[in-house]
């Protein structure tokens, strides 16, 4: 699976884990934030920005290793 996802261009590969991490943070945002008190569209929120950082360190790791 790793090969397969290395084997890709860097833009598709940005282009997969969007769109994996984005709804997956959203959702687990949004599902989790009542139990915190706050609404659930601004956890939802929240889990964009943490699944954006997934995005974000596979960039930093990519730049630096090319």
């Amino acid at each position: 699976m790793i090969r397969w996802f290395q084997s890709k261009d860097f833009a598709v590969q940005l282009m997969i884990l969007a769109a994996v991490f984005d709804p997956l943070g959203f959702a687990s945002g949004y599902l989790i934030a009542p139990s915190f008190e706050i609404p659930p569209l601004y956890g939802g929120i929240a889990g964009l920005i943490a699944g954006s950082f997934v995005l974000s360190l596979h960039v930093l790791y990519t730049s630096m290793t090319r």
